[in-house]
């Protein structure tokens, strides 16, 4: 299992994933506002989503849990 974490504090935008989807390392699978940017955050690796830990509209901090994702 791998967690994706928040690289830096912001709102959650938007969700790109469902839990059960297949992603591959390097998609986008949400994006965070942050100081009036959109930051893409991307997969690490290849995997099924099997967890999405927030929603849109949602504060989060640095190194929250963002996605839980399995092989």
């Amino acid at each position: 299992m791998n967690e994706l974490k928040a690289s830096m504090a912001g709102t959650v935008l938007n969700v790109l994933v469902a839990e059960g989807d297949t992603v591959t390392k390097g998609q986008a699978v949400l994006t965070l506002e942050s100081m009036k940017m959109e930051i893409p955050v991307e997969a690490e690796k290849d995997g099924k989503v099997e967890k999405v830990h927030v929603e849109v509209g949602a504060f989060v901090n640095e190194e929250d849990t963002l996605l839980t994702l399995g092989e």
